[in-house]
């Protein structure tokens, strides 16, 4: 029985490698998105026509030096910006690492220089779904999902309303499923091991950032019991977990443990949001299920699962920022250097109007001196050593041998004399 199922699996896996094999090859046309409907003759119109026929069958390198005849020879076009356009698009669809790049550079370049065409939208959704294909699951890497959330999140506030917000929306929620299941991930970790301040603060970070995360009920739970174990002092911050509990997540299997919860605590037990109560309804009632098919070949997929991200709800539109652990102390108001600035001084003549404080150095006795000992006051010290410290000061040592040489030139003198 185990042998019959390995190998219908391998063949199913077959069949998949020659679908695939058979698509890369070009055997399969692939229209293009944004051809011109115009019916003329016209050269440019012409070259454009060619470039796309390339394009569609897969032809990337001829069609982009057909696209940048056309650009190169009629500057002044009317199909200029539909060129552009195109010569991303041929990266986009080559595809691999290098043609990808490639695209995202030629997308921003079309959004400068065309920012009011239609089109700009459609570039800016590119350029988002460049980083949305290379994501990778919650456990490796994040650098691409934390480019594709930013990308997405400039489409829905430079584009609002484009055609394409409403995918971007959507992109935006699996985006984030994916950056929040990681981050709940390192904080069940640190849950485990006991580290609890650690736990604490990325679960508190992912709820506030990610209402919207399918693991958020099990999240504050988790943030619930880390802030029960660091002491009475996160009594507060522990109640505010298991209430978030019951009113944002009412069908959540951890409202009813987290109703118990405040009942030992002697807290007020909230009554369920009505909204977040219709919004959890209507995701259970519209949550994607998996293919068998997709979940035999998804140990061999690199790309996150996102069958369980939102469909509906406002994702977060503002970015990550740095937390601090809830165990470290605030800094009282006024304590210590809190702020500092550099600045740029535009007028010059402040260090010539102005002593240089090298020049005049503090004194010894003076309170500001740089050993930070003060002047004696004392009535009891003696004058005598004062002045003979005045006198062996660096300043009076160095006349010293000045008025010995003196000496000597004048007792020369005075002899000369005597002997004429």
């Amino acid at each position: 029985m185990q042998l019959s199922k390995r190998v219908w699996f391998l063949r199913v896996l077959a069949v998949a490698l020659s679908l695939g094999m058979l698509a890369s090859c070009g055997f399969r046309r692939k229209k293009y998105e944004n051809p011109i409907t115009k019916d003329t003759q016209q050269p440019d119109k012409v070259l454009f026509d060619k470039a796309v026929k390339d394009l569609e069958r897969n032809r990337f390198e001829v069609a982009r030096l057909t696209l940048q005849t056309l650009i190169n020879t009629y500057d002044t076009s009317e199909y200029l910006a539909k060129a552009k356009l195109a010569i991303a698009d041929s990266w986009f669809r080559e595809g691999g690492a290098h043609g990808l790049a490639q695209a995202e550079a030629e997308y921003k370049d079309f959004i400068l220089f065309y920012p009011t065409l239609e089109e700009s939208a459609e570039a800016q959704e590119k350029v988002c779904m460049i980083h949305y294909r290379q994501m990778e699951k919650p456990d490796r890497d994040s650098t691409h999902a934390l480019k594709a959330e930013e990308e997405c999140r400039n489409l829905l506030v430079q584009f609002p309303n484009s055609k394409y917000a409403p995918q971007a929306q959507q992109l935006l929620r699996n985006i984030q499923e994916a950056i929040a299941e990681g981050e709940f991930r390192v904080g069940d970790f640190y849950h485990h091991k006991g580290s609890h301040p650690a736990a604490a603060n990325r679960l508190q970070a992912l709820v506030d950032q990610y209402p919207l995360f399918s693991g958020s009920d099990e999240a504050l739970w988790t943030l619930g019991d880390s802030y029960s174990k660091m002491g009475p002092r996160f009594r507060d911050k522990t109640g505010q977990a298991y209430t978030r509990i019951v009113k944002d997540y009412p069908l959540s299997p951890y409202a009813d443990q987290a109703k118990q919860k405040l009942k030992e605590m002697e807290m007020e037990i909230p009554e369920p949001d009505p909204v977040a109560l219709a919004r959890m309804k209507y995701e259970e009632e519209n949550r994607t299920t998996k293919s068998f098919t997709k979940k035999s070949l998804g140990l061999f997929s690199k790309s996150p699962d996102v069958t369980r991200a939102a469909k509906s709800g406002t994702p977060a539109m503002e970015r990550t920022q740095p937390t601090i652990p809830a165990s470290v102390p605030v800094p009282a108001a006024g304590a210590g250097v809190t702020d500092v600035s550099v600045s740029t001084v535009n007028d010059s003549s402040t260090l010539d109007s102005k002593p240089d404080a090298r020049a005049n150095p503090p004194k010894p006795g003076d309170s500001n001196s740089p050993n930070g000992q003060p002047a004696s006051t004392s009535s009891s010290t003696p004058a005598a050593p004062a002045a003979q410290a005045a006198d062996d000061t660096p300043k009076n040592k160095a006349y010293q041998p000045v008025k010995q040489k003196e000496k000597k030139e004048k007792k020369k003198k005075n002899k000369k004399s005597e002997n004429k």
